[in-house]
């Protein structure tokens, strides 16, 4: 299905006017409209940025703690819980850049959920001071990235299953109620306007076939000099491929069929398996992508046309051509998803990062069963044993 990529009736911003000094830019994502790439930038070259009066106040390339704390959200599935702490130190390093402008970026500012929890990540951050960035992406290609992402914090749901749950199974909240309130795009920039008002909110739409193009965009918001931010090359962002997310989705069921503990899944499979997996193996042509079936690609063009009418109401800046939001992948889309085929390669590459980041933590031997030998337990007894025994070790650490 081809979808038309410009609209007659939406207004597009062809000059970015750069923001007032002393702007407190907040960046909210959502997830998958080029966030990384962005934080990379700019944490790259946050020694440089006070000179041209931009300052990047975090300590590490993406302040996803203190966001998590300030939205009163939860950690990633087996992570330590962020406490108000984090929140409070990215506060104090906003607040040491004085008069400066401050650009503050994490996604996960889009899961915040009602007015009063947004008014105060407003007020505490500088009240009138703050302006809103919001990038999107079109809808169907969010699709497949959400899913995957998905799975690496533990979804145990098949791409097909996963689509009919989201655009067909009212209220479309299961089994992540996360994204709609993420990327039912026009509430999004709804819930934050009215916060800090239309006229503090900028709608950055992502045009993919230019790659560079958010970077120029941040850098005139920002004052900065142009191509002074660069694309920081990052292959623990790269989305997997469709045999990689199908093999991680059936390691989840087993995990979770032997009842064993979120910590260890945090540690052995996405910090270990899923990470070494991704800086190890490169994709190939030859792999299979996520592609989605015409039925979904259809209905997220259709909301994603809707999601930019509403967007160009509310009266906010618009930087690219809102029309994009509802366009589809060039890819032909396809009723059903390709069988997955996984090389051993990525196979030993995946088992070998959970062994590396189980070896950081070793396991002592406990006094063997007096009743039956190792031998005589069954797998599932096994690893269930096994797994217990690493998270007595990780939480005596």
């Amino acid at each position: 299905m081809e979808t038309d990529c410009t609209s007659n009736d939406l207004p597009v911003t062809g000059v970015t006017a750069p923001l007032s000094a002393g702007t407190r830019l907040l960046h909210i994502g959502p997830h998958k409209t080029g966030t990384t790439a962005i934080q990379g930038a700019l944490f790259a070259v946050r020694d440089l940025l006070p000179e041209h009066g931009v300052v990047f106040p975090a300590h590490s390339r993406h302040p996803m703690e203190a966001a998590l704390a300030a939205c009163a959200r939860p950690a990633m599935i087996g992570d330590s819980a962020p406490t108000e702490k984090h929140w409070t130190r990215l506060l104090e390093q906003v607040e040491a850049t004085g008069g400066k402008t401050s650009v503050i970026s994490s996604e996960f500012f889009a899961d915040a959920e009602g007015d009063d929890t947004i008014a105060r990540i407003v007020e505490q951050l500088g009240g009138e001071r703050v302006h809103v960035l919001v990038t999107l992406r079109p809808l169907a290609k969010i699709l497949p990235s959400q899913w995957q992402q998905y799975v690496q914090n533990g979804l145990r749901m098949g791409y097909d299953n996963w689509l009919t749950h989201m655009l067909r199974k009212a209220p479309y909240e299961q089994p992540n109620p996360s994204f709609w309130r993420r990327h039912r795009h026009d509430r999004l920039v709804e819930r934050w306007a009215r916060a800090v008002g239309a006229e503090r909110i900028t709608v950055v739409v992502v045009d993919d076939r230019d790659r560079e193009g958010l970077m120029r965009t941040f850098e005139q918001l920002l004052g900065l000099p142009e191509n002074l931010l660069q694309p920081v090359p990052d292959a623990t962002n790269r989305s997997l491929t469709l045999a990689e997310t199908e093999m991680l989705r059936n390691l989840n069921k087993e995990f979770r069929g032997n009842g064993l503990p979120d910590e260890l899944y945090s540690k052995l499979v996405r910090n270990g398996a899923v990470m070494h997996m991704k800086n190890a193996c490169s994709p190939s042509p030859e792999d299979v992508k996520i592609l989605t079936p015409e039925w979904a690609v259809e209905a997220a063009a259709e909301i994603g046309a809707r999601m930019a009418g509403r967007i160009g109401d509310l009266g906010v800046r618009v930087i690219g051509d809102p029309g994009f939001l509802s366009a589809v992948p060039k890819t032909p889309a396809l009723d059903g998803i390709p069988a997955p085929r996984i090389s051993p390669e990525v196979a030993a590459r995946a088992l070998y990062g959970a062994l590396a980041a189980a070896a950081e933590s070793p396991v002592r031997h406990s006094t063997p069963a007096k009743a039956r030998t190792v031998h005589q337990a069954s797998s599932k007894e096994l690893v269930r044993v096994l797994g217990h025994r690493c998270l007595k070790k990780l939480r005596r650490r």
